[in-house]
C-alpha cells in the first residue's frame, strides 16, 4: 500500500530548523511498519537528519554553510532573484532534497539524538512544500 500527502510547512527564516514533530503530527497515524520518504519540492532548501537536542548544532551548520558558500562570490551569473538565490541552490544540492526513514511500531525509527531538519537557505523564502510518501 502507498499513501502520499503534500505537506505545506509554515515559513521559516534562513537556517536549520527541526521539523520532526510538525511532520509527525501531520502524518499520524503511521502504519505499524513501513518506509517514509520525504521530498522537498524546492531548489533553494533541503532536508537532512542531524542532532535534535542541542540547538548549537543548527547554528553551527548554518554558519558553516554561509562561509562555505558565500553570497559575495563574484562569479555567480544567476543573480536576478537576489544575492542569496544562487548560494541557496548550491547549498540545497549539497544537502539534498529527500530522506528515507523506516517506520516500526507506528513510529519513525530515528535514533535517540536524530531529528528531521528543514534547511532553509533563502532569507525570505515563504512556505515550503514536502511530498510525504508512506510505503507499507
Amino acid at each position: 500500500m502507498v499513501i502520499q500527502k503534500q505537506i505545506l510547512l509554515k515559513s521559516y527564516s534562513e537556517g536549520f530548523h527541526l521539523i520532526t514533530e510538525e511532520l509527525e503530527k501531520l502524518l499520524l497515524p503511521l502504519p505499524e511498519q513501513g518506509i517514509l520518504h520525504l521530498f522537498i519540492q524546492h531548489t533553494s532548501a533541503g532536508l537532512t537528519i542531524n542532532e535534535n537536542a542541542d540547538s548549537t548544532v543548527r547554528s553551527d551548520l548554518h554558519n558553516f554553510f554561509k562561509r562555505m558558500v558565500p553570497e559575495s562570490y563574484s562569479e555567480y551569473r544567476h543573480i536576478f532573484e537576489g544575492l542569496d538565490d544562487m548560494p541557496a541552490h548550491i547549498k540545497s544540492s549539497i544537502v539534498g532534497h529527500s530522506l528515507t526513514i523506516p517506520i516500526a511500531n507506528h513510529k519513525l525509527m530515528l535514533g535517540t539524538w536524530q531529528g528531521i531538519y528543514l534547511c532553509e537557505f533563502r532569507k525570505n523564502a515563504g512556505r515550503r512544500k514536502i511530498v510525504a510518501t508512506i510505503l507499507y
